[in-house]
């Protein structure tokens, strides 16, 4: 969503580079370049105006001119600027002291509320509570079922009393919740109220019903990020309506100009708390500005990145692996090769992930083209190989490449150079995991070398020690002044004698 707005963001601070100081006019052409940029991905016009007043005074003051690099500096106010918009710290939710504690969702219809439900059910879930998805959308056709099924992929218990489509009472139903939460210990309640196509006097009648019949102690406000300025304005009608804590942005992984989202917090004074960004229960997070003004100028986000990991990854697998690799090589198999990209895969898209790291905003192109079949493809060509062939890959010849390829359905050329790429990965991890640091960086100390040129063992030893003189004077009088210092003598301490690589 916010592509189109970074590039425009990377190609002005790239004018700024290699410039020792910043004249007035640079500063001038700068704020005009992001105020053109801004407006062109739809960011509400107070907005900009304020953002480019604070930048542009900011950038004019001491702390630019006296930086040692202003353009660094300049984009570090840009950066500053940019979390304040969105809200500044993460919010987090407020919890009840008495459960359940009570959270309401509100919004038009096709924001998502009721997928979105789903997604902070599941969220919730997985920190330790025990989440209920109450029915009160009983005006849209399937509205009810849909949420059972979301419920059920989620994980989480759903209260439906009524069939929908029409039928019931939505307040009743909410105030029966609360209850029926307490009996069968549920320690927060979802409420998923009904949306319209356009804000009305009936919808904003019947979300401030339910408002006063269960006194949630957060209103989330479900806003389609896709919708532009029109979500603001939206916003802003629920605000002064039946009122709200925190915004929830779906559909953030759309193509659509993301200005609501920097928008919407500074207008309506309610920070966004949670962003949904794809189609799976799992694209759900709690919202961090400081994070997503990172993304938007293409620094990454290499926090969120962790934090996936950790959820994704076992921490016993984890060492385990390590465990494997620090005995050799070949004790890594192409099973646990197998075991590492499916958790992976796990974490989501890899063109996701990618985008996550700093710099990959110069290689956006590449990264949206690649192929996220290829995991699959690999997968299978393992898969394809016996238990003998995947613990030792040496064995695999000519024959047994053919048959691997007919088995997964791809060129004998995919296996072999599946199983080369294979042993590169296992010979690097392992020389990682054995503190000989990345490959092919010789002559920096603890980075290892690339491929070890013939007769290196050779050359190792013989650089044991200083050089010593081919003058048998001169060696005799370096010697004694070796001794004196004693340096003869010195041995290092057993903790890092055990440490070093065997000779």
């Amino acid at each position: 969503m916010f592509d189109t707005l970074s590039d425009r963001l990377a190609a002005t601070f790239k004018n700024l580079r290699g410039k020792g100081r910043l004249s007035e006019a640079d500063i001038d052409a700068t704020a005009r370049e992001i105020r053109v940029a801004l407006l062109e991905a739809d960011v509400a016009l107070p907005v900009v105006r304020s953002f480019i007043k604070q930048v542009k005074e900011r950038a004019l003051g001491s702390e630019v001119s006296r930086a040692l690099n202003p353009s660094q500096q300049v984009v570090k106010i840009v950066n500053e600027e940019l979390v304040a918009i969105l809200g500044g710290e993460t919010r987090r939710l407020r919890f009840a002291k008495n459960p359940p504690t009570v959270v309401m969702l509100a919004g038009l219809q096709g924001a998502g509320k009721t997928t979105l439900a789903g997604k902070l059910g599941r969220w919730l879930r997985e920190q330790g509570h025990a989440p209920l998805l109450v029915a009160c959308d009983l005006q849209r056709p399937n509205a009810v079922n849909q949420l059972a099924v979301v419920a059920e992929r989620a994980g989480v218990a759903v209260f439906a009393p009524e069939p929908g489509n029409g039928v019931g009472d939505p307040v009743k139903v909410a105030e029966d919740s609360i209850a029926y939460a307490r009996d069968k210990q549920h320690d927060v309640v979802v409420v998923d109220t009904a949306g319209r196509l356009g804000v009305d006097e009936e919808m904003m009648r019947q979300a401030a019903d339910i408002r006063d019949a269960v006194r949630p102690d957060e209103i989330l406000f479900v806003v389609d990020a896709m919708i532009g300025q029109d979500a603001v304005a939206t916003a802003e009608a629920f605000r002064d309506g039946v009122g709200f804590d925190g915004v929830v942005l779906s559909k953030l992984d759309g193509d659509a100009r993301g200005g609501a989202a920097l928008s919407i917090a500074q207008v309506t004074g309610r920070q966004i708390m949670f962003a949904s960004n794809g189609e799976k229960l799992e694209d759900f997070d709690a919202f961090h500005p400081d994070r997503m003004a990172s993304r938007i100028l293409g620094m990454g986000d290499v926090l969120s990145l962790i934090e996936q990991a950790e959820r994704t990854f076992s921490q016993e697998e984890a060492e385990r692996l390590a465990g494997k690799l620090a005995k050799g090589p070949k004790e890594f198999t192409l099973d646990d090769f197998l075991q590492q990209m499916e958790q992976v895969r796990k974490m989501g898209s890899i063109s996701k992930l990618l985008g996550m790291m700093p710099g990959m905003g110069q290689m956006r192109e590449q990264i949206n083209n690649l192929d996220e079949r290829e995991v699959d493809r690999t997968a299978a060509i393992i898969k394809s190989m016996t238990p003998a062939e995947r613990t030792d890959p040496k064995i695999i010849n000519g024959s047994r490449r053919a048959r691997i390829a007919r088995g997964s359905g791809v060129d004998v050329s995919a296996v072999k150079g599946l199983v080369e790429r294979f042993f590169e990965a296992r010979k690097m991890m392992s020389r990682m995991a054995q503190g000989g640091g990345m490959p092919g960086m010789p002559g920096m100390p603890g980075m290892g070398g690339g491929a070890r040129r013939k007769g290196g063992a050779k050359q190792q030893k013989k650089a044991k020690g200083a050089r010593r003189s081919g003058n048998p004077m001169k060696r005799q009088e370096a010697d004694r002044a070796a001794a004196q210092r004693g340096e003869q003598d010195f041995e290092l301490p057993k903790e890092f004698r055990d440490m070093l690589p065997p000779s």
